[in-house]
């Protein structure tokens, strides 16, 4: 009941307006994925935005947890976010506050969701859920986030550690349990909880106890997720054993490549995009360090950007091989198993 409602809670959030854009977003998407040139229609239906680049953890192929960035570290501001969304909330369907480090370490991160929500756009956001105390439980349920995913890469705190580290697992487990006992004290249907367990060779043996802890919390959702690896050519301790949790495939002369056929045309190009804390509007979360801006929103406004000349270029480039394109090459869009929860 609860898998469908958050889909029912999507559903609610379409208009003439979003419905249509999402016709043209779809017809020119695929217009120029058989002429090989690019036709663009409509503005996105989807964007994600970076609450702030600051992160609690060091996970290891995380530029936030590596501290790694060749970007400047700071926080969304909300004068900055609130631009952007009065220009695009007519047709935008689905707002994900996550690109990299911790939503809840901006202190206007809540406030944010609460703006788009009541912009009557779908929300979700991602974290490591060390900052669910019960305020920021209580402020998360009233400010009208629809998904909230969890990241717990592990049953016990050994496993759990060595992929998140400086992480406790008792702090996820807890608030867990706090957004669970707020959404029955409030008897609010949002947000969807999901735990997302990135499988990684040391975790890969708790896949079925991840399933049984989240239906013993009430969490809604289990989704495995398979990870991206930076230094994968010549194998990784974290590639796991399982083939179907890996991104990558051991070729004859024990070298790894990435499972992508590498077709020459992308559907991200045409209906998202990824806005930075401070204002760059990248292509898409592969994107890393911004490497690819293809306009700042303090600059310029957004469909000034999104319509413009370098955006398409970049589509351009698309159409014509992904393979010479440096964040298409370690793309797979992350294979996910969707375990449903009651």
């Amino acid at each position: 009941m609860s898998f469908r409602n958050d889909y029912f809670q999507i559903a609610k959030k379409l208009s003439f307006a979003r419905v249509f854009n999402g016709l043209k977003l779809y017809v020119s998407y695929h217009l120029s994925k058989y002429s090989k040139r690019v036709i663009h229609w409509g503005l996105p239906a989807s964007i994600s935005v970076e609450p702030t680049t600051s992160c609690n953890l060091r996970c290891p192929e995380c530029p936030s947890g590596l501290r790694s960035f060749t970007r400047p570290t700071g926080m969304l501001q909300e004068n900055t976010f609130k631009k952007t969304i009065d220009e695009l909330h007519k047709t935008l369907l689905y707002l994900i506050f996550y690109f990299q480090g911790e939503p809840y370490l901006n202190p206007k991160f809540l406030d944010m969701v609460a703006y788009a929500s009541q912009k009557k756009i779908y929300t979700a956001t991602s974290t490591n859920a060390h900052y669910l105390n019960d305020e920021n439980c209580k402020k998360t349920i009233k400010s009208g986030l629809h998904r909230l995913i969890i990241s717990i890469d592990g049953t016990t705190q050994e496993t759990y550690q060595s992929y998140r580290i400086g992480g406790q697992l008792s702090k996820v487990i807890d608030g867990t349990k706090r957004m669970v006992r707020w959404k029955n004290e409030l008897k609010s249907k949002t947000p969807h909880l999901i735990f997302q367990f990135l499988v990684v060779k040391p975790n890969e043996h708790q896949i079925e106890e991840v399933i049984k802890l989240a239906e013993e919390l009430g969490v809604n959702e289990v989704r495995f997720k398979t990870a991206q690896i930076y230094d994968y050519k010549h194998g990784n301790r974290l590639i796991p054993d399982n083939d179907k949790f890996s991104r990558y495939r051991k070729n004859s002369d024990g070298t790894y490549s990435v499972k992508n056929n590498m077709l020459n045309h992308c559907w991200k190009m045409w209906h998202s995009c990824v806005i930075t804390w401070d204002g760059k509007v990248i292509p898409c979360c592969f994107d890393k360090n911004a490497s690819h801006s293809l306009g700042e929103t303090g600059k310029n406004d957004f469909k000034t950007i999104w319509r413009g000349k370098l955006y398409n270029n970049f589509r351009k480039a698309i159409l014509k091989g992904r393979s010479q394109i440096d964040i298409c090459r370690n793309c797979t869009e992350g294979t996910k198993i969707f375990q449903k929860q009651h």
